[in-house]
């Protein structure tokens, strides 16, 4: 039963496709939490693996995609049109470090949870936001 939720942001998703890490405590702590995501922050992750990080990395198309559909289907999307209602106050809250990083903000705000991140520009948007080193202490919490 999962009593918990985490808005998951576009560079935790690509984690979970290029390391181990994050990929196991999605697959881990799935059964226990919800994990959600914004429709746009799956589109952004697809687009930088398809652009760059494939590349990068050295990795084929189908070797990253499984992993992203896998975790996609562990990890509940958020439509975009459901987060409208929240665009404008989560824009006033990321404006001043990259209004681009909306719809997470939108997605938490919506759901009254903290976002899963590394980006720093998270931070003093008056959300909680946890990083990859802490998260797990929040996931293993009864």
């Amino acid at each position: 039963m999962q009593h918990k939720r985490l808005v998951i942001d576009a560079n935790i998703l690509i984690r979970a496709i290029l390391g181990r890490r994050v990929r196991y405590l999605i697959e881990h702590y799935c059964e226990s939490v919800a994990f959600y995501m914004a429709e746009a922050n799956a589109a952004e992750a697809e687009f930088y693996l398809t652009t760059e990080l494939a590349i990068k990395h050295n990795l084929s198309e189908s070797a990253w995609r499984s992993v992203y559909i896998g975790i996609l289907n562990t990890v509940q999307i958020i439509a975009d049109d459901t987060l409208i209602e929240a665009e404008s106050k989560a824009k006033a809250r990321i404006a001043s470090r990259d209004i681009n990083d909306w719809p997470a903000v939108a997605a938490a705000l919506l759901l009254d949870c903290p976002v899963w991140t590394e980006d720093k520009d998270f931070f003093g948007a008056g959300i909680a936001t946890w990083t990859t080193a802490t998260v797990e202490l929040y996931l293993a919490e009864t």
